[in-house]
């Protein structure tokens, strides 16, 4: 049997570095030419700007003012800007390009920036329909890519009890992220996150895209299915399926040489764990379970070489961090915990989950082995 089933993973996401122009700049993928963004995050790195979200199920690559949020916050959907280039939307086949706005969240003159993409189905969607145990159905309108198990789903809350929501991986997802899109019938406006290791029993584990730990709440999810479309089934909270609401969210399963979604547990010193992942990390984000420290993201484009210095958190729009601490390292097959600073590794017993992409397989289909950074 193959060690992976993606032999590039640059076919399926990427992470690109840009300086911003001020207007009409194009950002070309320097991996797999053929990644044309279905998911798009973008964070400047040069000031406390906020992270800006688009992705096709939302219009991006359809309008030049498709819709964006910001993880670092809690507001709606915002559409108010034309930032994308109108003869192509803002997408390329192989990246994307900016129209004449100038904007500090991505493309302000001179400011350095990092963008993350994934492939999903080049925005083609679909309507799938499940039901409750009491027989009531939900539609969600997926988009998914089913070789790197990823997926984009919308949906509208009904306050129906225990409703199922599929998300179209088809298995049970390792990770999923659900943000309302507005307030229609009053839901708060949170970023709601399910990770499988959060918790000895993480179908009722719950964070938000904040600093706080991961709570046990079973209003938030019941269940996560693992039946023939992958559904969530929810248990009733406004932030994940109040009445009236639009939603979105994005699915993850792990791919062996691709992606992984996982757990390790800190030792509080400056040589600090060994995180197995099975590829080349291009892309991690990791957070403590138990205790309210931030969500934090390195990845190979702002740090090439090993040491890693550089990050951002995911739940704050604070400018890139470059301090002298050496926080961790990319290795062909994992990261390695430099640092015994709270949010990379302490001893609280809950551990410290994580999301990682890959840049390269440990091992090819083919056997041929990665080389080290």
């Amino acid at each position: 049997m193959a060690y992976t089933t993606i032999d590039d993973p640059s076919a399926h996401f990427q992470v690109e570095t840009y300086t911003g122009a001020g207007q009409n700049t194009s950002v070309t993928f320097s991996g797999n030419s053929d990644l044309k963004p279905d998911l798009l995050w973008i964070k400047n790195r040069s000031a406390g700007y906020a992270h800006a979200l688009f992705d096709s199920n939302r219009s991006l690559g359809s309008a030049v003012n498709a819709p964006f949020m910001e993880p670092n916050d809690v507001s709606a959907d915002n559409s108010n800007q034309n930032w994308w280039n109108s003869t192509n939307n803002g997408i390329n086949t192989d990246g994307f390009q900016f129209g004449s706005v100038s904007e500090h969240n991505l493309n302000n003159l001179n400011s350095e920036y990092v963008a993350w993409a994934w492939k999903m189905d080049a925005g083609s969607t679909s309507t799938l329909s499940t039901a409750n145990a009491a027989g009531t159905s939900t539609n969600s309108t997926v988009q998914v890519n089913s070789t790197a198990k990823q997926s984009i789903f919308t949906y509208t809350g009904t306050a129906t009890s225990f409703a199922r929501v599929a998300h179209g991986l088809g298995e049970k997802a390792d990770m999923y992220i659900i943000k309302p899109r507005g307030t229609t019938g009053g839901a708060a406006l949170n970023w709601v996150v399910y990770h499988k290791d959060s918790a000895s029993n993480p179908e009722r584990s719950y964070a938000f895209f904040t600093t706080a730990a991961f709570a046990d709440n079973t209003t938030y999810w019941a269940a996560e299915d693992n039946g023939s479309l992958g559904a969530i089934t929810f248990g009733g909270a406004q932030q994940v399926f109040y009445n009236g609401t639009n939603f979105v969210g994005y699915a993850f399963k792990g791919v062996q040489g691709y992606s992984k979604f996982g757990k390790y547990t800190g030792n509080a010193n400056a040589d600090g764990p060994f995180v197995y992942t099975g590829f080349k990390p291009a892309f991690v984000i990791l957070k403590p379970v138990g205790i309210t420290e931030q969500w934090v993201m390195h990845d190979k484009a702002r740090d090439p070489f090993n040491k890693a210095y550089h990050y951002l958190f995911v739940n704050g729009a604070e400018a890139e961090a470059a301090g002298g601490t050496h926080h961790i390292d990319l290795l062909s097959n994992g990261f390695k915990i430099r640092t015994s600073n709270n949010n990379w590794n302490t001893t609280n017993s809950s551990g410290f989950i994580y999301m990682a992409w890959a840049e390269n397989p440990f091992v090819t289909s083919t056997g041929i082995p990665t080389t080290a950074r």
